[in-house]
């Protein structure tokens, strides 16, 4: 099943580029990960350190690394974070304050990733992903059985 998947996903990125350069457009599961992967070891460093816990919280990252990684534009990449995921998964808390998913400037730092949310929402993306890649497998499941009994109906006995 996991090679299908790599198949699949390479198809698709083939398919879906942008403008003439060709380039990928990596889902958010995809920009999740990568974020993950490269600041992980980072954060868990940092956040046993003392010290505010606002800088705990939000990792400064590197974009124009991170695009290089997804062999996308930075400014494609900035554009996903600031003005797309951002605004999809921040959310108001009780005393009217907000709780972003990635913020320009976090004190002196620049392009925050609330990291904690960031590992919250890769952990459901990856559920979602494999809740899905199983009903795709189900149905064609269902789908050989079906027509495997039509086709011995048709031209069996």
């Amino acid at each position: 099943m996991r090679s299908t998947r790599k198949h699949s996903e390479h198809y698709i990125n083939r398919l879906v580029h942008i403008g003439d350069n060709q380039m990928p457009v990596p889902t958010d599961l995809q920009i999740f990960k990568a974020i993950y992967q490269r600041y992980a070891q980072t954060f868990n460093v940092l956040s046993s350190e003392e010290g505010n816990s606002l800088g705990k919280v939000y990792m400064s990252i590197d974009i124009e690394a991170l695009a290089n990684q997804l062999q996308i534009n930075k400014h494609e990449l900035f554009g996903r974070l600031y003005y797309h995921l951002d605004h999809k998964y921040r959310y108001v808390q009780d005393d009217k304050s907000y709780v972003h998913f990635f913020a320009r400037v976090v004190g002196d730092k620049r392009h925050c990733i609330n990291f904690p949310y960031l590992a919250a929402l890769l952990a459901e993306a990856k559920q979602t992903d494999r809740r899905n890649w199983w009903a795709l497998a189900i149905s064609l499941a269902s789908l050989i059985v079906s027509a495997s009994t039509f086709v011995s109906k048709w031209f069996g006995h």
